[in-house]
């Protein structure tokens, strides 16, 4: 997969460098550097996860190409503004890079004869590949080797997140801590430590085969997949939607699916947040306030979405095998997509698929979900009864929606005081502003 966007910039992005002899006009000079920062921002972007993936597989160790990667944007930052953006920028940021790699390997191998201490070019010797040209083979294994390596199960969820989202999403820092409203400090550490961790763990740069490659895999679509959760549904905050996480998870999706093509619960993750995403824009009403479900207004859902969620659904139904976790629920979602009225959804089908799930990944939060659809198929009383059965699960204790279902099948029932109570406890739990107001409102209306 080479990147397209030296040739997207040639013309749009290029900044030629001002004639010599003319006069510097200073306001003219500021312009172009402003001018060329913002295209070094946005080739940064584009072209960062490929740099530091064709970097990690020739030095090892993720950490070491972030900074080569990082040393080619500093000196982008200090060159292009005073002699133009290249025709080829990304050309540019690599070839840069590629030298900055050689002579890292070159002083490691000074200081330290040992195989295992100068990294992969005695390996690439033995194998008669050209170090020089080593960082320019095809990228395509390359950036899912740095998928696997950013998402490996050693580190912790949340570090896998933060070293996904600026390895391979070219996310500063600040970008990451602002999404999460957690601390800069915070992300910073977790990234370093997730670094150190697989520098420790002497975790390699490769694409696992057999048997790992499935465990590892599942590692992987966590990681994607708490992302888009995040996006979709923030935990906490003023928003209760952040589209551009949404996004970001949902490019990575699709840049796994292109590198993984027969790997069906890939395409079922993609489906999934393709035709999840289709909902984003009537999530939210005209102040930003959150919309359920059954209340959303479907033709603002938008159909190219699940059109391209079905597709990628369909996808990993043909390549055979029982549907897994990831691919079932996204066969729940184009139930309600499918249906033109929240009135014409299969709730049956809806049931019988969180039953194939609940085999599959059994967990409070599934049986929690087949709740809600059992209560819509058969009857609010027969939901109620499984919310009930939840209701001493510890891992359930602060879980927000666990009292929010039950308040609303309450209501269905005619238990308005319980309900009230239910709701206001949900409120209490959850640390999204829109979400607690939303929930503060459906007390208030069950009086």
């Amino acid at each position: 997969m080479r990147s397209s966007s030296s040739r997207a910039c040639k013309g749009v992005l290029a900044i030629r460098p001002r004639n010599q002899d003319a006069p510097a006009v200073p306001g003219r000079r500021d312009s172009a550097a402003t001018e060329a920062h913002r295209a070094i921002e946005v080739i940064w972007r584009i072209e960062s996860a490929r740099l530091i993936a064709g970097l990690a597989r020739v030095v090892g160790d993720i950490g070491t190409a972030e900074e080569l990667a990082q040393d080619a944007l500093v000196a982008a930052l200090e060159q292009w503004p005073a002699e133009g953006v290249p025709d080829r920028p990304g050309a540019w940021l690599m070839g840069t890079a590629k030298h900055r790699a050689i002579d890292f390997i070159r002083r490691r191998k000074t200081l330290d004869r040992k195989h295992e201490e100068i990294g992969r070019d005695v390996e690439m010797a033995r194998e008669g590949l050209d170090l020089e040209n080593a960082i320019d083979d095809e990228v395509g294994d390359d950036l899912l080797g740095l998928i696997f390596m950013a998402c490996h199960p050693v580190l912790a969820k949340d570090a896998r997140v933060a070293l996904t989202l600026r390895v391979l999403g070219g996310l500063t820092t600040e970008e990451i801590a602002r999404a999460f409203l957690v601390p800069v400090s915070t992300i910073a550490q977790r990234i370093v430590r997730a670094k150190r961790t697989l520098a420790e763990a002497h975790v390699r740069f490769d694409v696992p085969g057999g048997a790992e490659r499935g465990a590892r895999l599942g590692s992987v679509l966590e990681v994607i997949y708490l992302i888009f959760n995040e996006g979709y549904s923030a935990t906490a905050g003023n928003e209760w939607v952040r589209p551009a996480l949404c996004e970001e998870a949902l490019r990575l999706g699709r840049i796994l699916a292109e590198l993984t093509p027969t790997e069906p619960e890939v395409h079922g993750l993609v489906a999934l947040m393709e035709i999840q995403s289709s909902r984003l824009g009537a999530r939210v009403g005209p102040s930003g306030e959150p919309v359920l479900l059954l209340d959303q207004d479907r033709a603002r859902w938008d159909r190219l979405l699940i059109r391209r969620g079905l597709a990628a659904l369909e996808r990993a139904d043909r390549l055979g095998g029982a549907l897994g976790p990831y691919a079932l629920q996204a066969a729940i979602a184009a139930c309600h997509a499918r249906a033109t009225t929240a009135g014409e959804t299969d709730w049956l089908r809806i049931v019988a698929l969180y039953d194939a799930v609940e085999q599959l990944a059994p967990s409070p939060v599934v049986e929690l979900n087949r709740a809600v659809a059992v209560g819509m198929a058969f009857g609010p009383a027969a939901g109620l009864d499984l919310v009930d059965a939840l209701v001493a699960e510890p891992s359930l204790k602060s879980y927000h929606l666990l009292p929010a279902v039950r308040g609303d099948l309450l209501r269905k029932l005619g238990r308005p005081d319980e309900a009230r109570a239910e709701f206001e406890r949900a409120a209490s739990l959850t640390d999204n502003v829109r979400e607690r107001e939303l929930l503060e409102r459906r007390a208030a209306d069950s009086t």
